[in-house]
């Protein structure tokens, strides 16, 4: 049930207060990024991240928004067996 909650709408699912704030974090990088500031960092650690970890995140964050857009422009489909993977 968690991993249909955070695939379909990560708010509704029960996190600990550090997770929801990366995953809001990751939200706004991916939809606002303009929107990201001292503040929006600042509740990062405020949730007990360290600034290495606050690094790691915007890194794996911004690695996969790139690589996604990357794949919607050049119109890159995944192969056939990735999708049958780790899936009954």
């Amino acid at each position: 049930q968690l991993g249909e909650m955070l695939v379909m709408n990560y708010r509704v699912a029960e996190l600990e207060p550090r997770q929801r704030a990366m995953l809001d974090f990751a939200w706004k990088l991916t939809t606002a990024p303009w929107e990201v500031d001292a503040p929006e960092r600042e509740k990062l650690t405020d949730a007990g991240l360290t600034q290495d970890e606050i690094f790691d995140l915007s890194d794996v964050i911004a690695f996969f928004n790139m690589s996604n857009r990357f794949a919607i422009a050049s119109d890159m489909m995944p192969n056939p067996e990735y999708h049958g993977m780790s899936r009954e």
